[in-house]
């Protein structure tokens, strides 16, 4: 585990959720031959340059050419091969979203993209390699499977699911030493499509996503020091959504907040807000996310502060939820 507030090199192994995946996609390829690997000229920033050093005749580095490599691999997944891509969010989800849906949904091609550096985890690099809009593209295209995994643990199992299943799916993951959020890969329930609930609460709900769950976390429990039952879910899947979590915290909280390194327009929030609209049921609701705009270029945890998606910014929206009213109804149904 991490050793404290300031990371080392000898913390990368539990905090670097590419670092865990190239690991555990090497192991489960050695009993698992259909497992190929693909990158576009970035395996050493991906990691997925582990998978190379021990399977090299399985390897593909298709050089700055990432819409070919998805069409070269909807063909390879098309003979049972199962190719796992790795490439920057920003390249998967923006440059090659024709090919993604094209070339791997449409033909419902059993192709998993690791999308490493997303949201604004790659702060410094600037708007180009920020990556704020991958859930709305995404989520539009038909029969594809997101996951924002919270931690290296979380990547770990979502990596290990995700090749059981068949069809495509798209894993979003940070750039490097993100905090561990769990102790273990054995010490919390990983299913595609279950949020995990993290805190209970009965005030407000917070649901979170990929690396700012941490700081969900850190802000219930700030929350709870000024008397406040703050419950949080860590959204793991966004496709498909845990309907039933979202459902069963509007019931029993009235009051949510989501947060996610993500534009606030057609992320996560929109999601869960499309759920609670189709319910019919009435709450307080507030999404902390980039309000519609590119991210400025900074180090990501200072970006995390500057919009307000760290625990200072959820502790901040929190204090301004409670203050909002709902329409007290305790049956919740219409007159008619």
């Amino acid at each position: 585990m991490a050793k404290g507030i300031t990371w080392s090199i000898e913390d990368a192994d539990h905090m670097t959720q590419a670092e865990i995946y190239g690991e555990v996609l090497t192991q489960i390829a050695k009993k698992n031959k259909k497992i190929i690997a693909m990158t576009a000229d970035l395996a050493g920033s991906t990691k997925i340059g582990r998978f190379q050093k021990d399977f090299p005749e399985r390897f593909f580095n298709v050089g700055i050419a990432e819409t070919n490599m998805m069409g070269i691999a909807s063909g390879l997944a098309a003979t049972g091969l199962i190719p796992v891509i790795s490439t920057f969010a920003a390249f998967a989800a923006l440059r090659c979203a024709e090919w993604v849906r094209t070339d791997l949904c449409y033909q419902k091609r059993n192709v998993k993209i690791i999308a490493t550096h997303s949201g604004t985890s790659f702060g410094q690099a600037g708007t180009t390699h920020h990556c704020t809009e991958d859930f709305g593209v995404m989520r539009a295209m038909a029969g594809i499977t997101i996951i924002a995994p919270a931690d290296a643990y979380e990547t770990a199992v979502a990596m290990s699911q995700a090749i059981d299943m068949d069809g495509p799916v798209y894993i979003r993951i940070g750039r490097s030493f993100e905090p561990p959020l769990h102790k273990s890969i054995d010490s919390f329930d990983f299913q595609i499509g279950k949020a995990i609930q993290l805190h209970d609460g009965t005030d407000l709900t917070v649901i979170a996503t990929g690396r700012t769950v941490n700081g969900a976390l850190e802000a219930a429990e700030i929350a709870a020091g000024q008397g406040l039952s703050v419950r949080v879910l860590d959204l793991h899947t966004i496709k498909p959504l845990d309907t039933e979590a979202i459902l069963k915290a509007v019931m029993e909280t009235r009051r949510i907040i989501t947060v996610e390194d993500h534009n606030v327009y057609c992320g996560m929030g929109s999601a869960v807000a499309d759920v609670i609209a189709s319910s019919g049921k009435g709450c307080v609701f507030k999404k902390l996310g980039l309000q519609d705009v590119f991210s400025i270029v900074g180090y990501p945890d200072d970006l995390l502060h500057y919009y307000k998606m760290d625990a200072d910014g959820i502790v901040e929206a929190i204090q301004q939820v409670m203050k909002m009213d709902f329409e007290q109804d305790e049956d919740w149904e219409d007159e008619v």
